[in-house]
C-alpha cells in the first residue's frame, strides 16, 4: 500500500475566480423526470467532436451542440427493460470506424449500440452487479473498460464482444469499484477506484497477447481465455472515504472523494517491489458542496481544465496545469439547484455541458473576450 510522501504541503487552490474565462448558459433542456448520471462527448471521431450522450432511466440519447446554444436531439435508444438504470456512457468506435455509444447501469448489462444505424450492436453479460463506469482506450478505441459493484473491472472488446481481462481477486477492490481510466499514452496501463477508499493502478503488459487475439478471434466469445488481474502494480489510500471519480493527467492521478476537493498526485512506484511506493500529493482543488458520492468531473481534451458539479447546481471550472490551481470560472443559476452527477467539457473546453439529478441538461458557452 502507497504511504503518502511527507514533506511538501499540497498547493490548494483559491476559490475566487480568475475570470480568466466568462461563460454564459445558452441552453437548458429537460429530458424527463428520472435522473441523469452520466453526459458525454465523443473526443474518438472528429467529425462528431460536438456530439454528446446522456444517460437516465432506460434510456440513452444523442445529442449534438450546434451554433448560438442550440441542442439537437440526435438518436434515442430505449433498453427493453423498463428498470434498467443507465450510470455510464461512454463513446467507442468498430475497426471500420462506426460510432458507438456504450452503456450499463443497474442491470449489470452493458449495452453496445451503433450510432451509424440506431441498433444494438451487442450485449455484454458477465458482471455480477451494476457497472458503475464506463471508459474508451483512446489509443484503440474498440477497447472498453467497465467498472462495477461486483468489485471487479473488465476490459472488453466491442468489436468481437470479447471479455479479455477481469481485474479482481487477491489485490482487487474490497468494495464497489466506482471509476476507472485509460493512461493517456501508456496502453498497458489503467487506474480504477472505489469504496474501498483506494486507487488502484493495473498493468496488462503481461496479458497483452490476450488483448491482441481478442481482435481476431473467429469462435465464440464465451470460448475466449479470459484472463483474471488479480494484482496491481500500485495501491494508493490518497482518500480516507469513497473515490468515485479519477483520471489520469499525464502520468499523474487527479481523483475525488466527498470532501470537497479533487486530488492531483503523483503514484512513485518501486520497481521491486509491486503495490509499494508512495503517493505525493502535489495539488488541491477545492469544490464547495461536494460531498455527496456519484459526483464525475471531466476535461476538455488537451486536460488543460476540469469542470465539476456539486450537490447544489453550481459547477467549478479549474485550470488543471497552473501551481497553485487557477478556478476559471463558477457557473451558477438561480434555476440550478440539484445535484450535478456529470459534467462534459467539450474537445476546446468552450462548451460546458452538465446533466442533473432531476433529468435537466444544461449548457455553458465561453463568450469571446472583450477585444
Amino acid at each position: 500500500m502507497a504511504k503518502i510522501a511527507l514533506g511538501c504541503e499540497p498547493v490548494v487552490g483559491s476559490l475566487t475566480p480568475s475570470k480568466k474565462k466568462e461563460y454564459r448558459l445558452t441552453n437548458r433542456l429537460q429530458e424527463g423526470k428520472r435522473p441523469l448520471y452520466a453526459i458525454v462527448f465523443n473526443f474518438i471521431d472528429s467529425r462528431y467532436f460536438n456530439v454528446f450522450a446522456t444517460v437516465g432511466g432506460n434510456r440513452v440519447t444523442v445529442y449534438q451542440c450546434l451554433e448560438g446554444g442550440v441542442i439537437a436531439v440526435l438518436q434515442s435508444y430505449v433498453d427493453e427493460d423498463k428498470d434498467e438504470s443507465f450510470y455510464t456512457v461512454s463513446w467507442a468506435c468498430n475497426i471500420d470506424g462506426a460510432p458507438f455509444v456504450v452503456a450499463g447501469g443497474i442491470n449489470g448489462i452493458i449495452r453496445v449500440i451503433d450510432a451509424s444505424n440506431e441498433k444494438l450492436h451487442k450485449s455484454f453479460v458477465g458482471h455480477g452487479d451494476s457497472i458503475n463506469e464506463i471508459r474508451t482506450q483512446p489509443l484503440k478505441p474498440s477497447l472498453v473498460v467497465s467498472a462495477s459493484k461486483d468489485e471487479s473491472v473488465r476490459l472488453w472488446n466491442v468489436h468481437t464482444g470479447i471479455c479479455i481481462l477481469i481485474f479482481s481477486g487477491a489485490g482487487g477492490h474490497r468494495n464497489e469499484v466506482l471509476s476507472v481510466d485509460f493512461h493517456p499514452s501508456d496502453i498497458y496501463r489503467i487506474a480504477s477506484c472505489g469504496m474501498d477508499n483506494t486507487v488502484k493502478i493495473w498493468s496488462m503488459k503481461e496479458f497483452w497477447t490476450y488483448v491482441e487475439k481478442s481482435f481476431t478471434w473467429t469462435d465464440c466469445p464465451s470460448k475466449f481465455p479470459t484472463k483474471y488481474v488479480q494484482f496491481p502494480v500500485f495501491i494508493a489510500s490518497v482518500h480516507s472515504n469513497y473515490v468515485d471519480c479519477n483520471r489520469w493527467l499525464g502520468d499523474f492521478m487527479l481523483s475525488k472523494s466527498v470532501d470537497n476537493e479533487i486530488v492531483l498526485w503523483e503514484p512513485k512506484m518501486k520497481e521491486q517491489s509491486p503495490g509499494e511506493g508512495t503517493a505525493d500529493i502535489l495539488q488541491k482543488y477545492p469544490v464547495p458542496e461536494c460531498d455527496i458520492w456519484f459526483i464525475k468531473f471531466s476535461c476538455d481534451f488537451n486536460y488543460n481544465a476540469a469542470a465539476i458539479g456539486n450537490r447544489e447546481g453550481k459547477i467549478y471550472v479549474w485550470e488543471l496545469q497552473s501551481s497553485p490551481p487557477v478556478l476559471i470560472a463558477r457557473l451558477s443559476h438561480a434555476q440550478s439547484k440539484s445535484p450535478v452527477r456529470q459534467t462534459a467539457m467539450s474537445f476546446d473546453g468552450g462548451t460546458i455541458l452538465s446533466c442533473c439529478e432531476d433529468g435537466s441538461i444544461w449548457r455553458w458557452d465561453s463568450t469571446p473576450p472583450p477585444s
